[in-house]
């Protein structure tokens, strides 16, 4: 049996399936998307979601990064250890939530701002505020093609963000959009740039002819990221899935492959079947997330070598395009095709620093 992946460190004492970072391309990735908001005057706030983990954010705002995003309580409970600037891009609207957000605003100094899209989820807000005894912001959400949530008409934005500005406790601090439905370049992402451009353009104007105008406008995707420069008024890019990257970044166009700092370690368990070995890494470690009919993910090492069925805790590798024959017991690394749900199947992650191996937990799971 062999305990080293190709290319990859000694892994012999490492149970599969498991989580791997590499350090090293994580840190480059950080920088790199640090220094490229710096030039365009822009600050990062990174989502969390992808990693989860106390000490990858700290590798973050150790790059640059101004604060952070997080998508639950729990995890904005946990960050609020590692820095005093979150943004919680989700609505809070039912009571547990609400007394959660009010505990978090009484028992630390944390400057909390909150996305919303109804008075619902404002009134949420000035509640948990009067009982945090302290001020929280607000992010009044755009919708800007995604069709899942924030408001779809300016009109709402203005009105909402005028409900903000009289609402004790709460303050109107901007505006926030996420354009996940543009995936990287290409004519049709330029056209869904230019019509992103206008709305933002225009929203920015009313709010500020109702003496509303947003000190930050926050936006960015990782598959946008490097043309968040084209929108206008963007203060704040939140791209999160950038310090590790996946297969879907490399289709989109937002990294190579020297830019991939996650990938799954499994073991070849079978190779019974002709043309095909099956390894360890199921849907239960990489997620069945398949894209346009393409498989699961690749192998980091050997991208012509695809995952084309997951079961629950098996993973089929397809041969058919490589002369290469792996043995029963060999190791493997394998790009998913999303790294933020594999991410979160995992116990921890294996995090590579040149020659040194550790284990980091992943602090921000669960709920």
């Amino acid at each position: 049996m062999s305990g080293t992946a190709p290319g990859g460190p000694d892994f012999s004492a490492v149970d599969t399936p498991i989580g791997v970072v590499d350090l090293e391309r994580a840190r480059a990735n950080a920088r790199r998307v640090s220094d490229y908001a710096a030039s365009h005057g822009l600050a990062w706030r990174p989502h969390i979601k992808t990693h989860k983990s106390t000490r990858m954010a700290r590798l973050q705002l150790e790059a640059g990064a101004r604060g952070l995003t997080v998508a639950t309580l729990h995890e904005a409970e946990v960050m609020a250890t590692v820095t005093d600037d979150l943004l919680l891009a989700y609505p809070q609207v039912s009571e547990p939530r609400v007394a959660r957000l009010a505990e978090l605003l009484a028992e630390t100094k944390v400057d909390v701002r909150v996305a919303i899209d109804s008075v619902v989820a404002l009134d949420g807000l000035h509640e948990a505020a009067r009982r945090g005894g302290r001020d929280v912001g607000a992010l009044v959400e755009l919708d800007v093609g995604l069709r899942r949530v924030g408001l779809p008409d300016v009109d709402g934005v203005v009105e909402l963000a005028r409900r903000v500005a009289a609402t004790e406790g709460v303050r109107f601090d901007g505006l926030m959009f996420y354009a996940g439905h543009i995936r990287g370049g290409g004519a049709e992402a330029d056209a869904a740039m230019l019509v992103l451009a206008g709305r933002l353009e225009r929203v920015v104007s009313e709010l500020a002819a109702a003496g509303l105008e947003p000190e930050l406008v926050s936006g960015g995707t990782t598959p946008t990221v490097w043309r968040s420069h084209e929108l206008p008024h963007v203060t704040e890019i939140r791209s999160g899935t950038c310090i590790f990257n996946d297969r879907d970044q490399l289709a989109c166009g937002s990294a190579a492959p020297e830019h991939l700092a996650y990938s799954v370690l499994a073991t070849v368990v079978s190779t019974a079947l002709e043309g095909r070995a099956a390894v360890d890494a199921g849907s239960k470690a990489l997620a069945k997330e398949e894209r346009g009919g393409s498989g699961y993910g690749i192998l980091l090492d050997r991208p012509e070598v695809g995952v084309v069925a997951l079961s629950e805790e098996h993973g089929m590798l397809d041969l058919s395009g490589t002369d290469w024959r792996p043995a029963i017991g060999e190791r493997v690394r394998i790009v998913p095709n999303h790294v933020c749900v594999s991410v979160n199947l995992q116990p921890d992650l294996v995090v590579v620093d040149g020659d040194r191996i550790e284990r980091w937990p992943l602090e921000g799971r669960g709920r």
